[in-house]
Parts: C-alpha cells; sequence; structure tokens
C-alpha cells in the first residue's frame, strides 16, 4: 500500500487540529494550577476572587493561545517558521498577570533562566507539552515526528 504526498499532508493538518484543540482544553486548568502553586510555595491562600481572575485568565489562555496555534498549525509545514511548544511558552503571561496584580513577589531565578525567558518572572514557562498537561505529552511527539517525516519526505534522496 502506497500512502500519498496529499494523505501525508492531510493526516499532518488533522493532527495540528488534534494538538491545537487539546491545547484549548488544557490551558485554562495549567494556569489555574500555576496560580495556585506559586501562591502554595508563599504559604498564601488564594482568595475567591483571585481564584475567578485565575479562571478567566485560563479561559482567556486557551482561547488567545489556542487561536494562535491554531493559525500556525494551519500554515503549510515550510512556512511554519516556530513551533507549538513556543507558542504555549508565551502563554506564560496569563498567569503571570493574576499573579503580578495580586502583588505576589516574584521568584528568584539564574541568569540563565532570566536571559532565555525574560516575561517569566515566576519561572512558568513549561518545558514540554506534558507540563501543560500530561495528556498533551503523547500528542506533541506525535505532531513532531509528523513534521519531521513531512520536512524529510521533500528532501531530495541522496544516492
Amino acid at each position: 500500500m502506497t500512502i500519498s504526498a496529499g494523505d501525508d499532508e492531510r493526516q499532518f493538518q488533522e493532527l495540528g487540529q488534534q494538538l491545537a484543540q487539546a491545547v484549548e482544553m488544557a490551558l485554562p486548568g495549567w494556569v489555574e494550577r500555576e496560580v495556585l502553586r506559586v501562591l502554595e510555595a508563599y504559604g498564601q491562600e488564594p482568595a475567591p476572587a483571585l481564584l475567578d481572575q485565575a479562571r478567566a485568565a485560563g479561559a482567556a489562555a486557551g482561547q488567545e493561545t489556542g487561536s494562535r496555534l491554531r493559525r500556525l498549525l494551519e500554515l503549510e509545514v515550510d512556512a511554519q517558521r516556530t513551533n507549538p511548544l513556543s507558542v504555549l511558552r508565551d502563554a506564560v503571561g496569563f498567569p503571570t498577570d493574576v499573579l503580578r496584580r495580586a502583588g505576589v513577589p516574584e521568584v528568584h531565578r539564574d541568569e540563565q533562566a532570566i536571559a532565555r525567558f525574560p516575561d517569566d518572572p515566576y519561572d512558568l514557562t513549561p518545558g514540554s507539552f506534558g507540563q501543560i498537561d500530561p495528556a498533551l505529552h503523547d500528542l506533541g511527539i506525535v505532531w513532531g515526528a509528523a513534521k519531521a517525516h513531512m520536512v524529510l519526505a521533500r528532501r531530495p534522496r541522496a544516492c
């Protein structure tokens, strides 16, 4: 059985849609958990109003970051100049805003973390899809493997 390039492209696009949908569903919970995690590290109990702000920020993260991710993943593979994890990393602004408005002190970070992620004073930047939600781990790997397949399939074969 031969799989055509069109089939590969269709499957790649479907994987992108699945990943974007899963991210949209996972980000609201991630934002809330990160706000609570930082508060817990400082021994603070979250006020109901702060929990409401975290929920609202989570919903906004799901919508806005999900939309950005969909736009990226809808692009033809060679036009994708960044990757989904980079888009997700930008979502740290949502819990960061909640924590800043609440007056939570920034965490101590080393120079490398500050240089790599200057807009992340609470050290929230995820290192993997699984840090957003374990359910994203496998889907992120499968999407990455599919992208690698698409890129390699377009290269001329060496003799």
